[in-house]
């Protein structure tokens, strides 16, 4: 371990000196932890703390309410639970194949040589100053002429070729030494085994942010439900989210929002939380400043 003056840099155990980094950074874990206190006390609020003024930051007495309402009350024909499940089964489907085309597309990007590689890769990087909302009209068309309109596909397929998933794929395999494939090829590997057994296993980080990435766009995605679907069937969590709290029940639909808020929260935090420090390396080999 490197030394400066008799005292180790970044020493492994813990140093007084550690204390004036303690002393910036716990205050700082506490304020950015006040929202995720907040979204859990704010579920388990009975229905007169929900709209008691001057509102509390913390439940006062805490309810299981909300949640057995939400289980059995739905503001539409379809129950809560069909909802849920569209949500398990698009979010499980979009994650995996977009892990699948990101790492195959990426390796092909970044260490074969083809035809039209540099073009793709142009209109992949264009492809990036687009945000959804630019593109609506014309993805509608593209979607009506395939024929996904309530469809189940329509989840996934339109939203499968992530442009900043392939980008920071193709980054992290850029730092793979092209020898490390040659001598692969030599011992008879073919692209299949090469982009298996040794691409993969290196850029594990990478597949963890497009997990990531795919994850939240698929399980936090309404406007795909309220475009392209009007089989209620069909719909997803994130759309009855938004029937909860119509006119018609704005008031009591509040505490079925807030524990459905809860449920849509949780699983985000639990696959930001494992797979957090494997996005940062991943941004350390993208090339990102």
């Amino acid at each position: 371990m490197a030394s400066l003056g008799g005292t180790k840099i970044n020493p492994s155990k813990f140093h007084y000196s550690q204390l004036k980094f303690y002393f910036i950074l716990v205050p700082v874990a506490l304020i950015m932890a006040l929202p995720i206190v907040y979204i859990f006390s704010h579920a388990f609020k009975p229905i007169e703390e929900l709209f008691l003024w001057p509102p509390k930051f913390l439940v006062r007495r805490p309810t299981l309410k909300n949640f057995k309402d939400l289980m059995q009350t739905t503001s539409t024909a379809v129950p809560m639970a069909r909802y849920l499940f569209n949500s398990v089964a698009i979010t499980l489907g979009l994650v995996f194949v977009s892990i699948v085309i990101s790492t195959m597309a990426g390796y092909a990007l970044s260490k074969l040589e083809f035809k039209l590689k540099k073009p793709l890769l142009i209109l992949n990087n264009i492809a990036l100053m687009f945000v959804g909302a630019s593109v609506v009209i014309p993805r509608y068309l593209v979607v009506e002429k395939l024929g996904l309109l309530d469809n189940f596909l329509v989840y996934i397929l339109p939203t499968v070729a992530m442009p900043v998933g392939l980008f920071l794929v193709k980054q992290f395999i850029d730092q793979i030494p092209q020898d490390l494939l040659e001598a692969a090829r030599i011992d008879g590997a073919s692209d299949l085994r090469i982009y298996w057994s040794i691409i993969l296993p290196l850029i594990k980080p990478a597949i963890a942010t497009i997990a990531i990435v795919s994850f939240q766009m698929a399980w936090n995605d309404a406007g795909i439900a309220n475009l392209y679907i009007d089989n209620e069937a069909l719909k997803n969590f994130a759309f009855y989210m938004s029937t909860l709290t119509t006119q018609t029940n704005i008031v009591t639909g509040q505490g079925m929002a807030a524990a459905a808020a809860l449920i849509m929260f949780i699983p985000n935090l639990v696959i930001f939380i494992i797979l957090q420090r494997n996005v940062m390396n991943t941004m350390a080999h993208s090339g990102i400043k």
